[in-house]
C-alpha cells in the first residue's frame, strides 16, 4: 500500500495524526483526484453514519406480530364467510319453502325466484372466494397504505 493510500485509509477511519493530516492536505492540494476521493469518502461516511443498525429482536417481534395479525384476520374472514354462506342458504331455503307452498304465485314465477336466489348465492360465494384469493396474491395491495 502506498503512503497516499495509507493516509486516505486513516483519513476515512478518522485516525490521522496532526502530521499525517498536514501531509494528506498537501497531497490533496497538489492532486485534484486525491481531493475528489477525500470528498467522496466524506460523502460515504455521512451516508454510513445515517444508517441505523438492525435490531434483530425488534425485527422478529414485528415479524411475529404481523404474522399473528394476518392469521387472525384470515381466520376471521373464513368464519365470517362460512357464517354468511350458512345464513344466506338457510334464508334461501326458507324463502323457497314458503314460495313453493304459496298457491297464489304461478309456477314460472316460482321457478324464476328460485333460479334468481340460487344464482345470487353462487355469485356471492364466487366473488367472496375470488376476493380472498386476490388479497393473498395481489402484489400491489401490500404497498398501498390505507
Amino acid at each position: 500500500m502506498s503512503r497516499e493510500e495509507e493516509l486516505k485509509s486513516k483519513y476515512f477511519d478518522k485516525n490521522l495524526s496532526e502530521e499525517e493530516k498536514k501531509e494528506l492536505k498537501e497531497l490533496a492540494s497538489k492532486d485534484k483526484k486525491t481531493w475528489d476521493e477525500l470528498k467522496e469518502m466524506d460523502n460515504l461516511k455521512e451516508v454510513i453514519d445515517m444508517l441505523e443498525p438492525v435490531n434483530p429482536d425488534r425485527e422478529w417481534e414485528e415479524y411475529w406480530s404481523s404474522l399473528y395479525n394476518k392469521l387472525e384476520r384470515g381466520i376471521g374472514w373464513i368464519i365470517f364467510s362460512i357464517g354468511a354462506i350458512l345464513t344466506l342458504t338457510f334464508l334461501g331455503f326458507q324463502f323457497i319453502k314458503n314460495l313453493i307452498r304459496d298457491s297464489q304465485i304461478a309456477l314460472y314465477a316460482k321457478c324464476g325466484f328460485i333460479a334468481l336466489l340460487i344464482g345470487f348465492i353462487i355469485l356471492f360465494v364466487s366473488v367472496a372466494r375470488e376476493r380472498l384469493t386476490l388479497m393473498k396474491s395481489d402484489k400491489y395491495s401490500k404497498e398501498v397504505k390505507r
